[in-house]
């Protein structure tokens, strides 16, 4: 059962925001979010962390200033998810309005596996004989493809954000905010951003040779920052200041209707308004559809979507990564159903080690290597512990992509293991939150004894509760539909997370709609001491539509839940919602509502 606990935040700092004219429930939303003042919330371009911060970008920029003048083949190797597909659009987009003759080449994750391998390098030198390689959303791990391609004679511009190893690939020239001595302070930017980034030096470079004065217009960069914002939330970056001006630009062009071909098609394929457009719709609509051609089949597909102008072909292609969602859906739903079996099967044989591990490993012949990740999610989020999920790979490797929790690093953890014992992992990288690796197949077990091994060593009793944070109750006054307006406009995500709250209710009425969801109509029970009995409290004398998706088990008469804030969208009505997140009975103890 996890803990719920209303989100701390400085007395002095909500005093200030509320002084500055934000109301006490969004002085005190973003005072415990971090922000001090409301000049960090605005969301102009020209807030922007300058480009001169990257280390090495005036160089890379000059490099491809050089190469377009020169007419060289430039290929860009892209990663296959959303991060990578969008990455490779922005750079594919933008280096054509430059006039460079630029191609890519994205991996087939089933053929290849992930990143600049000397295999992809070998097969973009036969098919595309370029002059010069640029990673993007990878490469910083890639010593031995760099090697391959210096060897054949091709330069590498390596465009990444993944932390980097101890050893640095020898490559023309690296940008990425974790290598050694880069100052750019966005550490978390995404892979997009950065070849973004790279986009608006090259620019520069180009105005400063007088460039756009014998072609031309000088582009527009901010038409492309549909694409930014698209990538940078799919990824599950933290939503730091600087992110959060990108993908709030982005959203912004989205709403006015300014979204390249390829992002309209998918709105229209997701059912998804693009005037009301949110960083969910982002995140949990767009992101998964376009994932989709990467899991499942070839993420050329996905990026093809996004770089055509051709409204027909984007939509034609946007219906078959809608297809191929609905297939990663039902191959996810049986992989789940297994894993849990799997796990069940686990605590009758094993009751007492599962239940005091700090870790989830968990293998399965049949499982398609598409989807660990989404599985590894899943199972993280319901047992609150990091986990690896393993699926056949090629030359009896397995491959595995885990997810973490909370105050757990996974990479830095594989990395450990990889130091405790040279050899287990043949290769790994990732995030602090999810990472993938390969082993041999033979090793399974343990890597498994390993992985805990570690995982205790990192953790603690108490890092295995989950905690809900809150942003307390609201009252009655604050309740409306202009606070759920503005919440549904802003930029939340990773580390800037979305305002819930929490409160008691009486269940007034409720039906099942959908055949899986609860329709509710709720009234907020008010008490000037949350310590007394559900008896003592007050109903107020308002009621509230909710909605609690996929349960259709009748709730009790009283509940405690965390909700959010949402509206409504029904035969051309708009009303106020609350999104249950999370309830329990009064007497179960884990709502927290001390301040």
């Amino acid at each position: 059962m996890p803990k719920i606990t209303p989100r701390p935040y400085d007395a002095r700092v909500f005093e200030t925001l509320n002084g500055c004219g934000l109301s006490p429930v969004l002085a005190r939303i973003y005072a415990a979010r971090g922000i001090e003042n409301t000049h960090q919330l605005e969301t102009e371009l020209t807030q922007l962390i300058p480009f001169q911060q990257f280390k090495n970008i005036s160089l890379m920029a000059n490099l491809l200033a050089d190469a377009i003048a020169a007419k060289k083949r430039l290929l860009i190797v892209a990663d296959y998810d959303s991060d990578g597909a969008t990455a490779c659009a922005v750079g594919i987009r933008i280096l054509r309005t430059f006039g460079a003759k630029v191609d890519y080449l994205v991996p087939n994750r089933f053929e290849f596996g992930y990143g600049l391998t000397p295999e992809i390098v070998q097969l973009a030198h036969t098919a595309k004989q370029p002059d010069l390689l640029i990673t993007v959303d990878n490469g910083i791990a890639s010593v031995d493809g760099v090697a391959e391609a210096n060897r054949l004679g091709m330069q590498v511009l390596i465009t990444d954000h993944h932390l980097p190893g101890d050893t640095l690939p020898a490559a023309t020239a690296i940008i990425n905010p974790n290598q050694p001595d880069c100052p750019f302070p966005s550490k978390s930017i995404a892979g997009v951003g950065v070849i973004f980034y790279l986009m608006l030096a090259l620019r520069a470079e180009l105005r400063q040779r007088g460039t756009f004065t014998q072609v031309g217009q000088e582009p527009n960069l901010a038409s492309f920052l549909d694409l930014v914002a698209l990538g940078t939330v799919a990824d599950v970056v933290k939503l730091d200041s600087n992110n959060r001006i990108l993908v709030q630009q982005g959203l912004q062009r989205i709403r006015k209707g300014r979204a390249c071909a390829g992002i309209n098609a998918l709105l229209q394929v997701a059912r998804r308004d693009y005037q009301q457009i949110s960083t969910y719709d982002l995140g949990f609509m767009l992101g998964p559809r376009l994932n989709a051609a990467g899991r499942l089949d070839d993420m050329s597909l996905g990026i093809e979507c996004l770089i055509t102008d051709d409204e027909a072909y984007a939509t034609q292609i946007a219906k078959q990564l809608d297809d191929l969602n609905r297939q990663r859906r039902e191959i996810e739903a049986d992989m789940q159903e297994s894993a849990l079996l799997k796990l069940e099967e686990l605590l009758k044989t094993r009751q007492t080690e599962i239940q005091m591990n700090y870790s989830i490993c968990l293998f399965d012949h049949d499982w398609h290597q598409g989807v660990i990740g989404i599985l590894a999610s899943r199972i993280k989020d319901k047992h609150h512990r990091p986990v690896i999920i393993f699926a056949p790979g090629n030359d009896h490797e397995l491959k595995g992509s885990g997810r973490s929790i909370h105050g757990f690093h996974l990479r830095d953890a594989l990395d450990l293991v990889a130091k405790r014992h040279p050899g287990l992992i043949l290769k790994f990288g990732g995030h602090s939150a999810a990472a993938g690796l390969t082993i041999h197949a033979d090793y399974f077990e343990k890597f498994c004894e390993a992985f805990e091994q570690v995982a205790q060593t990192l953790l603690t009793p108490a890092d295995l509760t989950r905690v809900i944070e809150t942003d307390g109750d609201l009252q009655t006054s604050e309740i409306n539909m202009e606070l759920a307006e503005y919440l549904n406009q802003q930029v939340w995500g990773q580390g800037f997370p979305q305002p819930a709250f929490n409160a008691r209710f009486h269940v007034e009425s409720q039906r099942i709609v959908g055949e899986k969801h609860l329709k509710l109509k709720l009234r907020k029970l008010d008490s000037s001491n949350q310590d007394l009995l559900p008896s003592t409290f007050q109903k107020s004398n308002e009621s509230y539509d909710g909605i609690l998706f996929f349960h259709n088990d009748p709730l009790p008469d009283l509940i405690d839940a965390v909700y959010r804030l949402q509206i409504n969208e029904y035969n051309g009505k708009s009303t106020l919602q609350f999104l249950l997140e999370h309830w329990s009975h009064p007497d179960d103890p884990v709502i927290d509502h001390a301040h």
